[in-house]
C-alpha cells in the first residue's frame, strides 16, 4: 500500500495537440478544497456537472464538465478530479497552471493552503497509485498501458481481457494450487519420521503433476499473449532484384517502397507493420545484398546485416527467373551461410508469374507478388514462425515476455521439486524451497512478489496522465 503522505499529482490526461475535449487529471487526499477553487462549488461524487472554470481572479477559464470521485471509489484509490474542457493546448496548459497555483493559495472557509505539495505526475503515476493502493494487480496495470499501445483489434481486445483480470484470474488459480501444496509439504516437516507417508496419502505426486500441466497451459496461452502484445520483428532480405520491395507493398497493400528494374534501389530499411489474423507483424524491407563499391549502397546493406542479426524472422527472397544462372544460386547459398541460426527461416521463392520453374523444392514458399500467387500461404508460414495457434485467438489475453520468463521460471522450479519428491523427498527442505521459489516467480506477475526498480521501469513507459 501506498503511504499516506504521498502527495497530489496533477497532469493533462489527453494527447498533446489539438483536439474536442481535453482532460485535466487531479489525484490526491482531501482535495475538496482544490475542487471549490477551480469550480466555485463542491461537486456531488460522480456525477458530471458543466460550469465555468475558474482563474484566480474569478472569471472563467473555458466551460467544461467537472467530474469529482471521492476516494476509495476511484480509479488511483484516492480523491479524483476531472476537468473535461475544450482541447486545445493553451486551454490544457491554462487549468494546469491554474491547477498548481490554486493549489498554493488559501481556502476561503479554513483559511489554510488549498492542497500543499500538489506537482506535475510522472509517467504512469495515476496507474501506478492504482496498483499501490490496490485497484488493480501489476499485471491489470500493465494491460492499461497494453490497450493504449495495442496496434491491431486483437492486441487490443486481449488487453481489454487482461484489463478486466483474465490473466490474473488464472495467476490466483496457480497460486491457490501452489499454496495448498506447500502447506501440505511444509507440515510434514515437524513430522519427519512420517514425512514419505503423509505425502503419499495425501497424493502430493498427483497434485504437483496437475499444477505442473496447469502451469504448462497457461504458459502457452501467455506465449501467445505476448506475441499478440509485441508481435514479431521480420525482416526481408535476399539479392538485388529478388523482388523484396515488391513482397512488402503486396503484403502492405500499399506502396511503401521504391520498385525499379534498377538493382539496388533499395537503399535504407523500409519498416511496415501489418497485421495477419490480428498479430502485429514489423516487416522490414532491407537493402538487396551483394558486394559493391557504391558506399550509399554498402551503408544500406551493413544496415541489413544489422536488422537480419536481430529478427525474429527471415524472409529469403530468391529469384525463381534466375535458378539456372549458377553464379546467382551460389550467391544465394553463400548469404544463407551467413545468416543468424538463432532466427526462423522462410524460403520464399518470387517472381512465380514470370517463371517457368514449377518446382523450386520441398521447403520454401512459391509466390508472385506481382499477382498475389502464394501470399496467403506465406503469410500462414510466417504465423507458424511466429508459433501463433488460429483457434487460441477467441478469448486470449495480453501479456508480456516478462510473464512469459516467469511462467518459464515456475515450470523449472516445479520440475526440479517433482524431482525431488520422486526421489522420495528424502530432502524435505530442498522440496519445500522449490516450491517456494516456484511461488515467488509466480506471485512476480500480478505484484505479490515485486521490486522497486521493476515498478519504476514498468510505469515509466506509460504516458503522462495515465
Amino acid at each position: 500500500m501506498m503511504e499516506l503522505k504521498a502527495p497530489p499529482i496533477v497532469a493533462i490526461a489527453t494527447p498533446a495537440g489539438r483536439g474536442a475535449v481535453g482532460i485535466v487529471r487531479v489525484s490526491g487526499r482531501a482535495i475538496a478544497p482544490l475542487v471549490r477553487a477551480l469550480c466555485g462549488r463542491d461537486l456531488a461524487p460522480r456525477q458530471a456537472t458543466y460550469l465555468p472554470f475558474l482563474d484566480g481572479d474569478g472569471a472563467a477559464i473555458d466551460q467544461g464538465l467537472a467530474l469529482y470521485f471521492p476516494a476509495p471509489h476511484s480509479y488511483t484509490g484516492e480523491d479524483v478530479l476531472e476537468l473535461q474542457a475544450h482541447g486545445g493546448p493553451v486551454v490544457m496548459q491554462l487549468l494546469l497552471a491554474r491547477c498548481l497555483q490554486a493549489a498554493q493559495s488559501l481556502d476561503a472557509q479554513t483559511q489554510q493552503v488549498v492542497l500543499p505539495g500538489l506537482r506535475l505526475a510522472q509517467p504512469g503515476e495515476f496507474t501506478q497509485r492504482a496498483y499501490l493502493n490496490d485497484k488493480l494487480d501489476l499485471a491489470q496495470a500493465e494491460a492499461v498501458s497494453d490497450l493504449i499501445d495495442a496496434s491491431t483489434e486483437a492486441a487490443a481486445r486481449g488487453a481489454s481481457r487482461s484489463l478486466q483480470g483474465a490473466f490474473s484470474a488464472q495467476v490466483q488459480t496457480l497460486l491457490q494450487a501452489l499454496i495448498r501444496l506447500r502447506v501440505l509439504v511444509e507440515s510434514t516437516l515437524d513430522f519427519p519420521e512420517e514425512e514419505v507417508d503423509f505425502l503419499q496419502q495425501a497424493d502430493a505426486q498427483g497434485q504437483l503433476q496437475t499444477l505442473r500441466a496447469q502451469v504448462t497451459e497457461v504458459l502457452a496461452q501467455t506465449r501467445q499473449g505476448a506475441l499478440l502484445r509485441d508481435g514479431m520483428q521480420v525482416v526481408i532480405a535476399g539479392q538485388p532484384n529478388a523482388g523484396k520491395s515488391s513482397l512488402l507493398n503486396a503484403l502492405a497493400g500499399m506502396e511503401l517502397a521504391i520498385v525499379t528494374p534498377v538493382a539496388g534501389t533499395t537503399r535504407d530499411v523500409v519498416a511496415q507493420t501489418i497485421q495477419i489474423e490480428g498479430v502485429p507483424l514489423h516487416v522490414l524491407d532491407t537493402a538487396g545484398l551483394r558486394d559493391t563499391d557504391d558506399v550509399v549502397e554498402r551503408m544500406g546493406i551493413d544496415r541489413a546485416w544489422r536488422e537480419i542479426e536481430q529478427a525474429d524472422a527471415i524472409v529469403f527472397v530468391r529469384d525463381l527467373t534466375r535458378q539456372s544462372d549458377a553464379a546467382h544460386v551460389a550467391a544465394d547459398a553463400a548469404l544463407q551461410a551467413r545468416m543468424p541460426a538463432h532466427a526462423h527461416w522462410i524460403d520464399v521463392w518470387n517472381k512465380a508469374d514470370a517463371s517457368q520453374v514449377t518446382d523450386a523444392g520441398d521447403s520454401g514458399v512459391r509466390v508472385s507478388a506481382k499477382t498475389g500467387e502464394g501470399l496467403n500461404a506465406l503469410r500462414q508460414a510466417l504465423l507458424a514462425a511466429a508459433g501463433w495457434q488460429q483457434a487460441a485467438g477467441e478469448g486470449l489475453y495480453s501479456a508480456r515476455q516478462r510473464h512469459v520468463q516467469a511462467l518459464r521460471e515456475v515450470a523449472e522450479h516445479l520440475a526440479a521439486a517433482d524431482a525431488q519428491l520422486q526421489a522420495g523427498a528424502m530432502l524435505l527442505d530442498l522440496l519445500a524451497e522449490e516450491l517456494r521459489q516456484a511461488q515467488q516467480a509466480l506471485g512476480a506477475i500480478t505484484g505479490e512478489f515485486s521490486a522497486d526498480d521493476l515498478l519504476g521501469e514498468i510505469f515509466s513507459t506509460f504516458c503522462i496522465g495515465k
